[in-house]
């Protein structure tokens, strides 16, 4: 076995396509967000089902957003909407060339596809306490995907982006009338709103713990990597 790499050596972490898509996405999912959360101001109710009004039975009721994370940052339900749906077509669009890009050069399954000992029990507890420890890369393969990050990019490109995707479209009238298949899918309109904005709380979840993890592990090493694709092995 090669001796790892000692700190200070530079690694190429990130191809193009990969950087390219990360920051496209940065920027959608930013908007889509606080055109979203302009979105809900109108009726911060969530309910299950095809119907829902202001005396029907709502399961949350959600707090008014404040105007810093809205986008506009006045209450205009029409902007919102036209924000919302232009970088929903950035999101989509850009997903489906990542992912077609990422099994062309086999990123998927060279760099995120999990390993059997890496989901074995021993092994996902050492990792855990390694992050908790603060120590988030593997001294002999400092550049690779440790088996969290690979469950956490799973879950949030094969499970949250296509259900906020595809709840997006439930919402959307025009769909209902191409694919009506898709109210049937949720459950009804009501419950794809609830499941939109599930998945939308489950992305920003991720986001913060992201951006979080960025800054202990180093985050001038960690933005440099994303933005030129060459990544310094750490002390």
């Amino acid at each position: 076995m090669a001796d790892p790499p000692p700190p200070g050596t530079r690694l190429y972490r990130h191809r193009l396509p990969t950087r390219l898509w990360h920051w496209l996405n940065a920027v959608a999912i930013f908007i889509l967000i606080g055109s979203g959360l302009g979105i809900s101001n109108a009726h911060p109710r969530l309910y299950w089902g095809q119907f829902g009004a202001n005396f029907d039975h709502a399961w949350a009721q959600l707090p008014r957003f404040p105007a810093w994370l809205t986008i506009p940052a006045n209450y205009n339900l029409a902007l919102s909407r036209r924000w919302h749906m232009f970088f929903a077509l950035v999101l989509i669009f850009g997903l489906l060339a990542y992912l077609i890009v990422s099994l062309l050069n086999r990123h998927f399954q060279r760099d995120l596809r999990p390993r059997a000992a890496d989901l074995k029990p021993r092994h996902l507890w050492a990792d855990i306490t390694a992050h908790l420890a603060f120590q988030f890369h593997d001294p002999a393969q400092p550049a690779a995907y440790n088996i969290l990050q690979k469950l956490a990019y799973i879950v949030v490109i094969g499970v949250l982006l296509p259900l906020v995707i595809l709840t997006g479209l439930t919402l959307s009238p025009g769909m209902n009338a191409a694919w009506p298949w898709l109210i049937d899918l949720f459950g009804g309109r009501q419950s794809a709103r609830s499941l939109h904005f599930i998945a939308m709380a489950g992305i920003s979840a991720f986001i913060v713990i992201h951006l979080t993890l960025v800054i202990l592990s180093g985050a001038w090493n960690g933005v440099r990597s994303m933005l030129t694709g060459w990544w310094r092995v750490p002390q």
